[in-house]
């Protein structure tokens, strides 16, 4: 006689999370949200706890406007077009206060200039973004590259490389894409007038020719 087959039992109060089996609970959808480590799509949570894209995204949008409803120091957002909580922006001054103190790496101010004229600029070369700033960025970029802010994107006919903004940088500034960015652009340097800009910054610097003596005046009578 074959042994019975082994039936896994929930613990008591778990809600049903298998796939096909209904919309999650709001209590699911919370836990799940309090462990990821990035942004979450519905399509993702449809997949492992169950539902359709559909109404995992209706039930997420319910759960942000509870959220907010409810005074919570927390809100549910949607960036990039996936899902995530954060800390509310009125509340940034005390969690930085506490969380930061001086200790954590933050971004400079060159770091910050420089990611901004790659976001409003992209795709960009480096020289362009010097050409905008006046100074010299590839250090800068450098470190932007290594936090994941900034991302090769593709090339120039020339070979320059190109340069844009990553999702990572989305979801740092609470963006769902970058249409949402302040419109700062008309402010900057056109493409053609950066161009002009970085020819001159790259140019050999001429000396100075040495000054002319001035001519000399005929005498009185020649």
């Amino acid at each position: 006689m074959s042994p019975d087959p082994v039936t896994h039992v929930p613990p008591a109060g778990a809600a049903p999370v298998a796939p096909g089996g209904g919309v999650p609970e709001r209590a699911v959808l919370e836990a799940v949200l309090m462990v990821i480590d990035e942004p979450v799509s519905a399509a993702e949570v449809a997949e492992g706890l169950g539902g359709t894209a559909e109404e995992v995204e209706a039930a997420l949008e319910e759960l942000a406007a509870a959220f907010t409803a409810e005074g919570r120091g927390f809100d549910l957002r949607r960036v990039a077009g996936a899902w995530r909580i954060y800390s509310r922006p009125e509340h940034a001054e005390a969690v930085e206060r506490f969380l930061v103190g001086g200790r954590q790496a933050r971004l400079t101010q060159a770091a910050l200039e420089t990611l901004a004229v790659v976001a409003y600029r992209q795709p960009v070369t480096r020289s362009r973004v010097a050409a905008v700033r006046g100074v010299n960025v590839d250090g800068v970029m450098r470190t932007l590259t290594t936090r994941g802010l900034v991302a090769e994107v593709g090339t120039e006919p020339s070979g320059a490389v190109l340069y844009g903004t990553t999702h990572l940088f989305l979801e740092r500034i609470g963006l769902r894409d970058l249409g949402e960015l302040p419109d700062l652009a008309p402010h900057l340097p056109e493409a053609g007038e950066l161009d002009e800009i970085a020819a001159a910054m790259t140019a050999p610097v001429r000396p100075e020719s040495a000054p002319q003596a001035p001519p000399e005046h005929p005498a009185a009578g020649e």
